[in-house]
């Protein structure tokens, strides 16, 4: 069975390399890269993969948000969430988005390829080192220091990692096509919403829900 698959990295290497690994496969053809994650959600409704690889932590749009805005589509392909950093929380977000399967980033060639095939059929995949991960990202409270983001819409959740990312309102506006005042209430509603009215503090909370890096 021939696999089209997409790659998804903020970095020209990771994404390069991956790229290479799975092109060695001959039932592996990638036929896209992006750097983003808004760029990532164009163009897989474009290219229409089988498989997107796709690293958690993006630019514009966090992996996981990009990750759930691909399986809105139509022709949803399954989709392979890659991490640095893996968590309870890291695993738990992947898996409500819609990631079929979830690879740290120190695991080997042979993990990802195991990945990629494996959702290809249909089924999940996730690295046997997260089994731990996966029971307490299933078992774990909601955490009361994220209130209210689980919450959050999704363009909300985009301003939070934009407000993160450091953007100023006005550039927010510009970055999602929207109006200053609408970007202005998007802005007030989501820190009324996770109880939050320092930026200091909704850089570490984004942080904390991976839609950015530390």
């Amino acid at each position: 069975m021939h696999t089209k698959v997409m790659v998804v990295d903020a970095q020209r290497l990771v994404r390069e390399g991956i790229s290479r690994i799975l092109d060695e496969e001959t039932d592996f053809e990638v036929v896209a890269t992006a750097a983003d994650g808004r760029e990532a959600v164009e163009l897989a409704r474009e290219k229409q993969p089988d498989v997107v690889v796709i690293d958690c932590q993006l630019p514009r749009l966090s992996g996981t948000e990009a990750v759930r805005q691909i399986r809105e589509g139509g022709r949803s392909p399954a989709c392979v969430v890659l991490a640095s950093l893996v968590g309870p929380s890291h695993v738990k977000h992947a898996l409500t988005a819609g990631a079929a399967g979830f690879v740290p980033k120190d695991a080997g060639a042979a993990d990802l390829v195991e990945a990629v095939r494996t959702v290809r059929q249909g089924r999940s995949y996730l690295a046997p080192v997260l089994a731990d991960q996966v029971v307490s990202a299933l078992t774990a409270p909601t955490d009361s220091g994220s209130a209210g983001v689980g919450d959050l819409t999704a363009r909300q959740r985009e301003v939070l990692q934009l407000i993160a990312e450091g953007l100023s309102t006005k550039e927010i506006a510009k970055e999602l096509g929207i109006s200053l005042k609408t970007a202005q209430t998007h802005r007030a509603n989501v820190m009324d919403r996770v109880g939050v009215h320092k930026v200091s503090s909704l850089v570490r909370l984004a942080i904390r829900e991976g839609l950015v890096a530390a």
